[in-house]
């Protein structure tokens, strides 16, 4: 691997790749592997900046044996499902595996047509800039924390974190806490609580999530949305549906409603299915109390929807991540009203030939398998127009 801490302004690539996290390391040893350079910018100081940050407890939800980017294998002394730290130091032989050009703590503001191909605008007034014919843009799916603009979450007295701040659950030992969000972050974040000896842990929720477990059978729920990834939405959830119901306790009557069919069809508008690592036996136990959502906030109280109030002691919101590509693309009429790019992978917008985004969708095949997919795809099409 070779790093580089700078470069000198106006510097030359054939293809640019923004992030050096899973999906920027993917694209760029595809590439490599294809005869194509290709230079990583990455705003930190090394690979995998986001996955460093994430909580300690976190561990991928795909299994292994699918989740292993193009070209290198996850070792299997990882286990079945790999941990934070494993993801990490995966991500770093990966870079050295394939020699990648790495250029750290330089952070691209703003990529603009240039001529034939783009031009790269990054920070300390020009000196990193650089110019590419081809950019990949993969700055994560997890960019920026969203906390939302909660009435009176200025003023509130308690302790407010968003999850991305979340290690794990010793400083809150003893504490009243209220999670916030019932995704997987949320779910994982409640059942860390809980097990670093919170006196009281409470899960709110907007909308009922759909519940899976990890694996049935001996068989990862990765593999059977793999399986389905193809098929038409309403024919995988009538297969998914009695799965669920089988395999995933009803928790009604602990506050958390069924939310009925639709695994997938969920997940066609972005709602990824908790994949169980504990949530719902510390629900059936009454160890995480589920809770309606939070509509504000009041001195030390928390407002919730059903128009009751609590007062915890801390409240962490799993509320999610803004994409972050407005600054850095928006201009081009590349990206969607949920800022989401309009195109993926291999597919560039009519307006922006060359410009390919990667690692920006969250399916239940899994993110890293996707990853793979793409970056095979995009290596593919950069190839053809490079040659």
């Amino acid at each position: 691997m070779t790093v580089r801490g700078h470069m000198s302004g106006g510097s030359r690539a054939r293809v640019a790749v923004v992030g050096a996290g899973p999906a920027g390391l993917a694209v760029a040893a595809t590439l490599a592997r294809r005869g194509v350079s290709a230079a990583v910018l990455e705003r930190g100081a090394s690979v995998a900046t986001s996955w460093r940050g994430h909580y300690d407890r976190l561990h991928l939800h795909t299994v292994r044996w699918l989740s292993h980017l193009p070209g290198y294998r996850i070792p299997r002394t990882a286990g079945r499902w790999v941990s934070r730290d494993e993801v990490i130091a995966y991500l770093e032989r990966y870079a050295v595996h394939h020699d990648l050009e790495i250029r750290t703590g330089v952070t691209v503001r703003r990529v603009e047509r240039s001529g034939d191909g783009w031009s790269l605008r990054c920070d300390d007034g020009g000196r990193h800039d650089l110019r590419a014919r081809a950019v990949v843009v993969a700055t994560g799916y997890n960019h920026s924390p969203l906390l939302p603009e909660w009435p009176g979450r200025r003023t509130y007295r308690g302790t407010l974190c968003h999850a991305a701040d979340y290690r794990n659950g010793t400083p809150f030992r003893g504490q009243d806490v209220l999670v916030v969000g019932a995704g997987n972050t949320g779910a994982e974040i409640a059942v860390d609580l809980v097990e670093h000896g919170a006196a009281r842990v409470r899960l709110a929720f907007r909308t009922p999530p759909h519940i899976l477990r990890r694996s049935q059978f001996g068989i990862p729920t990765q593999l059977v949305a793999v399986l389905l990834r193809h098929a038409p939405v309403a024919l995988a959830d009538r297969l998914a549906e009695p799965v669920r119901k089988r395999s995933v306790p009803r928790l009604d009557h602990k506050g958390l409603p069924d939310p009925g069919p639709g695994v997938y069809r969920g997940s066609a508008r972005g709602e990824i299915p908790i994949l169980d690592t504990g949530v719902v036996d510390a629900v059936l136990d009454g160890r995480v109390e589920p809770v309606p959502a939070v509509t504000g906030f009041d001195g030390d109280r928390v407002r919730l929807a059903d128009g009751t109030a609590i007062r915890p002691d801390a409240v962490i919101a799993a509320t999610g991540y803004r994409r972050g590509l407005e600054p850095l693309v928006g201009h081009l009429g590349v990206l969607g009203p949920t800022g989401l790019p309009l195109v993926h992978g291999p597919r560039t917008h009519r307006t922006a030939p060359g410009l390919h985004f990667i690692g920006y969708t969250n399916p239940p095949s899994g993110m890293f398998r996707e990853i793979t997919l793409d970056a095979r795809q995009i290596a593919a099409a950069l190839s053809r127009t490079d040659s």
